[in-house]
């Protein structure tokens, strides 16, 4: 089939898709009660997480600034290949876009590459996990080297994101009241690396609920301790364990989330 006939025209492919309404009453809110559809009302007691004082300074905006700007500059060949790459594979936009909390409670729209055909996405299951069958042939390749948060370094860029922090998380899966920017990639993010595999054990009209209430609260926990105590060479040694882990596209042994929380 020619790339050019009915369904797989590339002219016909919208390059984001409309962001859904948020789900929740009001954000950034201690004590905040989440009306979600799928799920029942959850009230949130969202905790003020601390932060060092490297988290907070402007050196650490200018390295997110430098790094992001430097890598999008770099790695622009790559990101046209990825799009035509999931323009070609499935209907539907290249760009996924949702709004996610960010810094003191502020909404943003995360951009990913999309990874999920749109046929087959259920609006009201927001948990993906190992064998989801939504996702696609491209996108499980792209997930399993982590290649559809690259978009995401334009939100490092204009300033929703930081390149370390905490994964920007929906808001009814948010714990923590953060006075710094969520990130790219973070403690948590790397503990939980294998954490669709993890979820595989979950039974699936249990995993909103264990997401909400053992889940989050533990990568809260994780990534909280971090930013207390970050440094310049704390990050930068993230980063790169980041980007050797997210090369190799090892599997890791799915994390026993008792153990650490």
């Amino acid at each position: 089939m020619s790339l050019f006939e009915p369904g797989r025209t590339l002219a016909t492919q919208s390059l984001w898709n409309e962001v859904e309404p948020e789900p929740r009453q009001a954000a950034g809110r201690r004590g905040t009660t989440l009306t979600i559809p799928y799920l029942m009302d959850v009230d949130l007691d969202l905790k003020v997480a601390a932060a060092s004082p490297w988290t907070l300074s402007q050196s650490r905006r200018v390295m997110d600034v430098t790094a992001a700007a430097l890598a999008l500059l770099i790695l622009w060949p790559l990101l046209l290949v990825i799009a035509f790459w999931v323009s070609v594979d499935s209907q539907g936009p290249i760009i996924f876009r949702q709004r996610r909390m960010g810094r003191y409670g502020n909404l943003f729209t995360i951009y990913k590459f999309r990874t999920m055909d749109v046929k087959t996405r259920h609006r009201d299951f927001t948990v993906t996990r190992h064998g989801d069958r939504r996702v696609t042939r491209v996108g499980t390749r792209l997930r399993k080297y982590k290649l559809d948060e690259l978009p995401q370094l334009w939100n490092v860029l204009i300033g929703d994101m930081s390149l370390i922090g905490p994964r920007p998380k929906l808001p009814h899966h948010e714990t923590l009241e953060m006075p710094f920017r969520p990130g790219l990639t973070g403690a948590a993010t790397l503990i939980f690396r294998c954490e669709e595999e993890m979820l595989r054990e979950i039974p699936e009209e249990e995993l909103e609920v264990f997401c909400v209430k053992r889940l989050a609260p533990c990568k809260a926990k994780l990534d909280s301790e971090y930013m207390q105590a970050a440094t310049f060479l704390s990050d930068v040694k993230l980063l790169f364990r980041t980007a050797r882990a997210c090369a190799s596209g090892r599997k890791d042994p799915p994390v026993d989330i008792g153990k650490i929380c």
